[in-house]
């Protein structure tokens, strides 16, 4: 396995694992490679450190990292909730009903729902604004 340090054309850097330097490639050059926070598919390395055996790493403390995980669980969860009570859910007409408030041929508000990457990309490209709504891990107090 090999890890890649990646950032997308808008500047988001990210993290993703692959079997080897030609998976990466193969699932690049596919457009499967894809930016977790926008969905952008134009995708580069960046540059990174290998990991030596023997260095000293320095990592927050596992308390740290637990309250930092909690923090960010919390606030992901506080913009999906403020997202689900004060914005129209429009399914999958996202992508339509985006371009249309943007164009003025709908009336303005702020909506959410679902749209593939290809009608994200597209979106951007054409200057709608629209971003990736948080994801949250299940909640364990509502698993079977």
């Amino acid at each position: 396995m090999i890890r890649y340090a990646l950032s997308c054309d808008h500047d988001h850097g990210f993290e993703a694992w692959f079997a080897s330097s030609s998976d990466y490639d193969d699932q690049a050059a596919r457009g499967l490679v894809e930016c977790p926070f926008c969905a952008s598919t134009v995708v580069r390395k960046q540059v990174m450190a290998p990991a030596v055996s023997g260095t000293t790493k320095t990592a927050p403390a596992p308390d740290m990292a637990k309250q930092m995980h909690s923090m960010m669980m919390q606030a992901a969860r506080e913009v999906r909730d403020h997202v689900e009570q004060n914005f129209d859910y429009v399914g999958d007409a996202f992508a339509r009903e985006a371009r249309d408030i943007h164009e003025g041929r709908s009336e303005k508000r702020e909506i959410y729902g679902e749209a593939t990457p290809a009608e994200v990309k597209k979106l951007k490209d054409d200057g709608v604004p629209c971003a990736p709504m948080p994801s949250l891990p299940p909640d364990p107090k509502k698993a079977n």
